[in-house]
């Protein structure tokens, strides 16, 4: 079986060996440990963050293109293993918090500490491997403690743990958040019922956003990036009537830039609505009919209102 973590080890490998041209900044405690800031990395840091993340199971690549005739870098991403790169590995599904520290973790440590259980028994995967790799989206760093916490959590030892991290509110966030337009489309169609497994292959775009003001303005223009024009196509083996309701125009809070929402909401996520954190537009290739499927739209006025751009 597939190891998550040694795939993505490789790459924290490069990672380490081309520090000054990937201008990342690498740190190893005196328990073993190691950590690499990302915060000033650029186009190939943030595409090797987001393999990382992927457990090595994606390609990444940047690009420009343009929306309503203004220049916008975009991600694009694919993977062959979309369950597991994406709901196994990349899903944010895991928080952080040891005293002053918080962080959102994502990547193949996921996989061995089973951060959240029941996603592993859906996709039937476990990963069993002697180092962890994990992804922090974090304003800080991780301090010894916090690497000892992660380990004892996979059940590694601590000297081959491994935390890539980088801020909402830079370069290699906006990229990574962005390339998660293939896992929250998976993400919606599990809440809607459908299994990932006959998610057979799977590519993605959307626009990267620029660095904002502040760490609100950050999220919700990163969020904005796949919510208002966020495209993927899937093929599945078996096309169902509830993958119409996958992307996030139909939820009630769709509309208004992401950074509105959730200030309106309080600032507490629990009252947003969870469906409309899905691609703008999903594209489904139903390869036991030969019929594809069209259901959302990319909306340019929101995401440049939510880049600053109108």
């Amino acid at each position: 079986m597939l190891s998550v973590n040694e795939l993505a080890l490789d790459i924290v490998e490069d990672m380490l060996d081309y520090e000054e041209e990937l201008n990342v900044r690498s740190r190893k405690f005196s328990n073993g440990a190691t950590v690499i800031d990302c915060t000033n990395g650029g186009y190939d840091a943030a595409i090797m963050f987001v393999q990382i993340c992927m457990g090595g199971l994606a390609g990444v690549n940047v690009e420009v293109d343009e929306v309503n005739g203004i220049p916008i870098p975009f991600v694009w991403v694919y993977t062959d293993h979309p369950a597991l790169a994406c709901l196994g590995c990349q899903m944010a599904g895991w928080r952080i918090e040891l005293d002053d520290f918080k962080a959102i973790a994502s990547g193949p440590a996921r996989a061995l500490a089973l951060k959240p259980k029941n996603v592993y028994e859906l996709i039937e995967y476990e990963d069993d491997t002697d180092y962890a790799v994990i992804a922090l989206e974090s304003d800080r760093l991780p301090n010894a403690e916090v690497m000892e916490f992660i380990a004892r959590e996979c059940d590694v030892d601590v000297e081959e743990t491994y935390a890539v991290v980088a801020p909402t509110r830079s370069l290699v966030g906006s990229v990574q958040i962005s390339a998660r337009v293939i896992e929250t489309a998976l993400h919606k169609m599990v809440q809607l019922g459908y299994d990932p497994k006959l998610v057979k292959n799977a590519i993605g775009k959307a626009p990267i956003a620029p660095i904002m003001e502040n760490e609100v303005k950050a999220m919700g223009a990163t969020n904005d990036s796949v919510i208002y024009y966020g495209s993927a196509i899937l093929t599945v083996e078996g096309y169902d009537e509830i993958l119409k309701n996958v992307p996030s125009t139909g939820s009630p809070a769709y509309g208004k830039p992401f950074h509105e929402i959730f200030e309106e909401a309080g600032r507490d996520f629990y009252r947003i609505d969870e469906n409309v954190f899905a691609p703008a537009m999903v594209v489904f290739n139903d390869v036991s009919t030969g019929k594809t499927y069209v259901h959302g739209k990319l909306n340019a006025e929101v995401l440049l209102k939510s880049y600053g751009l109108v």
